[in-house]
Formats: C-alpha cells, sequence, structure tokens
C-alpha cells in the first residue's frame, strides 16, 4: 500500500512540474560515484580474519525545469559480499536493507547466505522557491546539526559517525517550509513520517548575533517533546560550536524525568594547514559503567539524537594534515572516560586523478569485553573511489 501511495505522489509531482514548464530551457544534472571497498575485520587476533567487500554505486540526478521549481532523485546501489555476510546471515542484511522512512524506498534484489545486492532511495523530492519562501516535499535531509561529531539538534535524521563512507548522510520522508527572515535570519518548519508512522514535528529559528549563528528549536520527536539551541562562532580565531536537546516523554510531561543531550566542540587550523578538532557529548540519561551496546552490527545501526552512544560522557579528538597536496593524513579518536574503552580512526586519502582517490583507513576499538568499545576488534579499509 505504502508503494502505491509513494507512486501516485511522484507522478502528482511529475505532473507539477511538468504544469510549471515555462520557457526557460531544461537544465538536467547527473553526478555520483562508483568505488569498491575491501573490508578485513579482526575480532581477535587468536581468531580467524574476516572479509567483506562493497561495491557501491551513487546517482544524483537533478532537474530545473522552471525558475520556481526544481526536483532531486539520489539513489545508492550496492552489493556486499564475503565472509563477513556470511557469518552473520541473515542479520546483516536485514539491518542494512531496513528502510526507516514511512515509504519503502529500499529495494533487496537478491540475496544468499554470502552476498546480497540493493538499492535505496535516500532523496526523492520537490522543490517550490518563491522570493525568501522554500517549500520541499518527499525523501530529503534536515540538516538541523551543528556539531561535526554528535549532533542532538539533528532530531529528523540524525548521521552515524562510524559510517564515514556515506558522506551524502540519510534523508527522510518530510515536508520542509522555510523562510527567510533576513540576511542572517531564517525559520523553518518540518514534517517528518518514519516506518513506524511515528511522527517528527519541529520548527527551528535562525538568526546572527554578536557574530555567533544562534539556534533555537522546539516540536515533538516520536514520542517526546523536544526542546533545543545551538551555537556557532569563533574564539581567537578557533572555530567554537555546540547544540543541546532536551527530552521529555509526551505522555508524562509533569514529572521531571527528562533527558539532555549536549555536545560541544573546537577547531582550528594552524597557517601550515595542521587541522586539529575537539569535542565533547553528554547525556544526562546515559551510563557511568561499561556502555556496550551489542555485536559489530551496531555500527551499522540507525540512530537518534537520543542514543548516539549509552555512555554518560564521550571525548573526540582529531588531527589531520596535508602531507602533500595530493595526500592527506587523519588521525580521530573517541574515548570513554568511565569505562576507559577507546576507538582510534587513522586514515590516508591519496588523490589519484582529478576525480580519482584512494582510501586506506582503520576503524580500531580497544577497552574490556562489554564496554562501550570493547567487543569490536580493529577494521581495516582500503577504497578506490570514481567521482563523476
Amino acid at each position: 500500500m505504502k508503494k502505491l501511495i509513494l507512486l501516485t505522489i511522484l507522478l502528482v509531482f511529475a505532473t507539477i512540474t511538468f504544469a510549471r514548464k515555462t520557457d526557460t530551457p531544461d537544465k538536467f544534472s547527473l553526478n555520483g560515484h562508483l568505488q569498491d571497498m575491501q573490508l578485513l575485520w579482526i575480532h581477535d587476533f587468536s581468531r580467524s580474519w574476516l572479509t567483506m567487500n562493497s561495491i557501491n554505486n551513487r546517482l544524483d540526478f537533478r532537474w530545473y525545469p522552471s525558475k520556481t521549481f526544481h526536483t532531486h532523485i539520489g539513489m545508492r546501489n550496492i552489493m556486499n559480499y564475503g565472509q563477513i555476510v556470511q557469518l552473520n546471515y541473515p542479520d546483516y542484511h536485514d539491518v542494512v536493507v531496513t528502510d526507516q522512512g514511512f515509504f519503502d524506498m529500499t529495494f533487496s534484489f537478491a540475496n544468499d547466505t554470502s552476498f546480497f545486492i540493493y538499492s535505496t532511495f535516500d532523496r526523492a523530492n520537490i522543490v517550490f522557491t518563491q522570493g525568501d519562501f522554500e517549500a520541499r516535499v518527499g525523501r530529503q535531509r534536515i540538516n538541523w546539526g551543528i556539531n561535526q561529531v554528535w549532533t542532538p539538534n539533528d532530531i529528523f535524521n540524525t548521521f552515524n559517525y562510524f559510517d564515514f563512507d556515506y558522506i551524502e548522510r540519510p534523508g527522510c520522508d518530510a515536508i520542509k517550509l522555510q523562510y527567510y527572515t533576513g540576511m542572517t535570519s531564517s525559520a523553518e518548519l518540518a514534517f517528518k513520517l518514519d516506518k513506524n508512522e511515528e511522527v517528527t514535528f519541529a520548527g527551528i529559528y535562525r538568526f546572527n548575533k554578536w557574530q555567533y549563528d544562534f539556534q533555537f528549536l522546539g516540536g515533538v520527536m516520536n514520542k517526546d517533546v523536544v526542546l533545543g539551541m545551538g551555537w556557532s562562532g569563533q574564539i581567537e580565531g578557533a572555530g567554537f560550536n555546540g547544540e543541546l536537546s532536551y527530552f521529555h516523554a509526551a505522555e508524562n510531561f509533569s514529572d521531571s524525568t527528562g533527558e539532555v543531550v549536549a555536545s560541544a566542540g573546537i577547531n582550528y587550523t594552524f597557517g601550515n594547514s595542521l587541522y586539529i578538532h575537539f569535542a565533547g557529548l553528554f547525556n544526562s540519561a546515559g551510563t557511568t559503567g561499561p556502555a556496550s551496546m551489542g555485536n559489530i552490527l551496531v555500527l551499522s545501526r540507525d540512530i537518534t539524537a537520543k542514543n548516539f552512544t549509552r555512555a554518560r560522557y564521550s571525548l573526540f579528538g582529531q588531527v589531520s594534515y596535508p602531507v602533500t597536496p595530493l595526500i592527506k593524513a587523519d588521525l580521530a579518536g573517541i574515548f570513554n572516560p568511565n569505562d576507559k574503552s577507546f576507538y582510534i580512526g587513522p586514515s590516508i586519502d591519496f588523490s589519484l586523478t582529478q576525480n580519482i582517490s584512494f582510501l586506506i583507513m582503520g576503524q580500531l576499538f580497544f577497552g574490556d569485553p562489554k564496554t562501550e568499545f570493547g567487543d569490536y576488534g580493529r577494521i581495516l579499509f582500503i577504497r578506490l573511489k570514481w567521482t563523476f
């Protein structure tokens, strides 16, 4: 039934778009990438090393039929195969191909005990713009987050930091209305339905004051009332940003069992292009004990602005440096100060040509069993990517 509704909506979008067509020449754009990524998982050096290969193609199609309308269709076509798929069959397949949107726009074409092939549409929307007003309907990314690692203001479609290869970030089935109230201020209203038919509805107001960008939001996320704020500016040339959200169960709003999730970060680029970045996360409902979230599959999970981690506190650090104009080295890490587990993510990215890159990256997890990062082992990625 949902797919029938989806088809009807897409046909309506197409009809409106053609009906509004003017003498403005049609303008199409198509871009994306094709890549191959090899993954090696070493859960324990005394056990077998496991591999998986992922072939990934992304397509982004945009059409500008008039000055007031444009459309965007974006999709990912992926084939995963190897020992990791086989070891976690069918759980890994089921986690990856489950569409989180109201409309099921993820299609599994073939799967067996050691491979699966699927396509997913993470963008399918139409945009109307008139002066200072913009309306966007369909699958889209509503980006209200500010922090680069943890985004508690991003209540519509939060991203998973460990899913580094998904740079476009997930979308959601939503309606968004935006009005620019000034040169540096705007107001937005957004409404979203997810696969469980739960509603997220909220508004946000952004403005600039004292050379800082501020935002304040309020609304409902699933079963919680949410209030939030964020900021972004500079201190002595260093970028300084943060955001905070307060969640409270709508059915028990009279009690005092709310949850606060807050993050803040600071970053600085030196004259020699050395970049450093530090951030912290606080979750009032998090645990100060071991914060394990389960097996390796949690690294592929969809998260919300409430559950970046089970930990009460998290600390992040990053340093990156362009070794040459064509080679960039990066080292990032996350530390849980309570259970003492930690993550280290080294990487080196080679620009082979203008549109071909080669990446070597590690996701290295350390800690005692049942701690936040103690049960995942070490993962090595090798990726060759062509962008067009």
